[in-house]
This record gives structure tokens, sequence and C-alpha cells, in this order.
């Protein structure tokens, strides 16, 4: 089975139930792939829950994310990780650098965004 990772908004429309909101394209990658989130995913979780943003705090979306989806964190290490996000000039942002990394360094597996600017920059995205 291949690796697919998946982009923080992508994996809370899927903790919401908001499968509509994803195409069918990203929902095919869903159900034919192993998912992952970058750590960084978990961060960001985090983040918008503390801005009020997201109604659920990370450890919560996490949880259910595995239970229904069996999506598990990357391990791969975060040194690697880092290097690889250094080589991405494209955004400043260091959740999306840290997130296409991850895929990036999974032998440049696919990342289910619908972040245009990613996509554009990412050809294994999906959407």
């Amino acid at each position: 089975m291949s690796v697919a990772y998946l982009d923080t908004h992508v994996a809370l429309w899927l903790h919401d139930g908001l499968v509509q909101k994803l195409t069918q394209a990203a929902r095919q990658e869903i159900e034919r792939s192993a998912l992952r989130l970058s750590p960084m995913c978990f961060l960001e979780f985090d983040s918008l829950h503390r801005r009020g943003r997201v109604r659920y705090g990370a450890a919560e979306v996490f949880a259910n994310l595995s239970t229904t989806f069996g999506i598990t964190l990357c391990e791969i290490p975060f040194p690697a990780v880092a290097g690889m996000g250094a080589t991405i000039g494209w955004t400043q942002d260091p959740f999306d650098r840290l997130i296409v990394a991850q895929a990036k360094a999974n032998q440049n597996s696919p990342l289910i965004t619908a972040d245009e600017l990613i996509r554009e920059s990412y050809p294994p995205a999906v959407w």
C-alpha cells in the first residue's frame, strides 16, 4: 500500500466529517493509501485551536483521525525533515515548508492538499 500525507485543512475536514469538501481525486487517494500526518500538522492543530479557529485540541483531533481513518504521525527523523524543509524556497510559512518536506522526505509521497501554492510547487500533490 502506498503512503500519502494529509495537509492540515484536509485532516481537519476529515475530522469534522466534511468529506464533500474533498475532490474525487483526493478521496480516491485517501481510500487507496496508508495515511500519514506530519507532526507539524499536529502542532498546527494546536495553533489553530489556541487562536480559536478550530473547536477541538490537537490531541482530540489526532485521536479521532487515528481511530476513524487509521492515520499515523510520520516518524521520519526531524533532522532529515528540517534539512529537506531548508531546500523549500517557494514559501516562508514554516508549517507548509515542513508538511511538504515530510512528504518529500518519504520518497516524494503524495500530499493531499487544497492549497494552490503547494500544488503548484510540489508536483506529487493531489487535489
